[in-house]
Parts: structure tokens; C-alpha cells; sequence
């Protein structure tokens, strides 16, 4: 089984989700070589609860993900804390809308869950929780008490952040970091496009259905982590068509 851990199927939080864009990030993730994704859409994204609602009306949900025509797309959701860091929930979809509807006072950036908090949350389900790009300058986790940082279950080696900084250095950092924490680490495109799934994979060593089993194949490392050898290309052609399309979009709700 391959997948990524982090991807998102909007082109941008203010933009709707729109269905045949969906098919075309999986489409793209399986002529890349993934068998899986975990959606993992940002909690306060414009109509959070209409993604939901129109996907649960085209498939079937098994396990805790979608049966794309056979491509499996794990839910989760990337939720702000207020310390600063995002953290990457991936479960059943029940206990996900569970969540972001106690989330739902916190989705502005002055009212953000405290990481304390949205841990003892989390806890609370059958969950997969990832920090996500621990590194990144705009919102890092390395400020966090190591205490707290434990609690996850791995961290994010983000495709964004290797592109933007350079694949090698980003995996020496975070590896070290991780190692720090005592945390596994996995790969997360960090996705908006089409175009740039495929830029990391996570090769298992079994198929899994739930977030516990997964969890339980990354804990136990049955995996390996997989980086493409153009990722910076594909990473840059993302970036300069998102940027188009979202301004296309933006002028015509003008």
C-alpha cells in the first residue's frame, strides 16, 4: 500500500470544492504510484461540512476512507493550534465531524485550540495524529514541550517545505528533530494540485483500513518513506498553476 499523509483536495481554503477536482487528485495520485491519500483539508476551509456531504453522496465509505472506483482516500482534516503548529487528524470520518464541531468556536486565528487541549481531544478517538510540517518557519512545532510533542504519533516530511528548502536538508532536519522526540517520521506532498501528487510516497508493508492500523504500521516502522527524483519540478508546476487558478477563481466571484 502507498500513500500520502497530507494532502488537500481544494485548490485553496476560500475556493469550494469542487467534485471533478477531487477525481482529478486521484486520478494523478494513481498514475503516480499511490494506491491511498489521507485527505487532510484544512478545518476551517470554506464549507468544510458540503465536502463531506457531496463525497458521502458519490461513494462508498469503508473502514475509515472513501472507495474511489478502488483508490482508497483516508478523512482527516489540519488543525491550527493556538501556540502556532498544525497537527494532521486522520480517523473515521464520524469521529472527524465530531471533532470540528467542537472545533467550531476555535477556527479563527485569535481563538485557536490550545495544543494541551486538541491533544486530551484527540486522545479521545481512534485517531492517527501527525504534527505536520514541524519545521516550517510560518508554523513550527520545535516550540513545543517535548512532553506534548510525544503525544503525536509522527511528524510530517512535507513536500513543500523540501521543495522550498531542498530535499536533502529537509529530511536531515526533521529526521533529527523527530529523533529528538522520539517520533517516527512519514511523507506529506502537502498537496493543492493536481500536479503534485506523487511527490512522496509512504510504501507499507501491509494494506491498511483504519487510522489504528495504520498508526500501528508506522509505530512498528513497517514502512518506507519515498521521495520522487523531480519533485522540485513537479512541486513549481503545482505552485504556478494553483496560483492562476486561484486568481481566476477569485476575480470571477469579483
Amino acid at each position: 500500500m502507498n500513500i500520502d499523509f497530507h494532502t488537500h483536495v481544494k485548490l485553496a481554503k476560500r475556493v469550494d470544492f469542487d467534485l471533478s477536482f477531487f477525481y482529478e487528485m486521484v486520478l494523478n495520485a494513481k498514475d503516480a504510484g499511490l494506491t491511498a491519500f489521507a485527505m487532510t483539508e484544512h478545518f476551517n476551509t470554506k464549507h468544510f461540512y458540503d465536502l463531506y456531504e457531496q463525497l458521502d453522496r458519490q461513494f462508498d465509505y469503508k473502514g475509515h476512507y472513501f472507495d474511489v472506483d478502488g483508490f482508497k482516500v483516508f478523512t482527516g482534516m489540519e488543525i491550527d493550534v493556538k501556540e502556532v503548529g498544525h497537527i494532521l487528524f486522520i480517523g473515521h470520518r464520524a469521529d472527524l465531524l465530531d471533532i470540528r464541531h467542537h472545533l467550531e468556536h476555535h477556527t479563527k486565528k485569535d481563538a485557536f485550540i490550545s495544543f494541551p487541549t486538541l491533544l486530551d481531544m484527540g486522545e479521545s478517538y481512534d485517531l492517527l495524529m501527525i504534527g505536520a510540517h514541524p519545521l516550517r518557519k510560518s508554523t513550527p512545532l520545535h516550540h513545543h514541550d517535548p512532553a506534548l510533542l510525544k503525544r503525536l504519533h509522527a511528524f510530517d516530511l512535507n513536500g513543500k517545505d523540501m521543495f522550498e528548502f531542498g530535499v536533502d536538508k529537509m529530511q536531515l532536519e526533521v529526521r533529527a528533530f523527530a529523533d529528538q522526540i522520539g517520533l517516527p517520521v512519514v511523507c506529506g506532498s502537502d498537496s493543492h494540485h493536481p500536479i503534485q501528487m506523487g511527490v512522496v510516497e509512504n510504501m507499507l508493508q501491509r494494506d491498511c483500513e483504519t487510522a489504528g492500523e495504520l498508526r500501528d504500521v508506522i509505530m512498528k516502522k513497517q514502512y518506507k518513506r519515498q521521495i520522487s527524483p523531480i519533485l522540485q519540478t513537479k512541486v513549481n508546476a503545482a505552485k504556478i498553476v494553483k496560483r492562476k487558478m486561484k486568481d481566476e477563481y477569485m476575480a470571477l466571484q469579483q
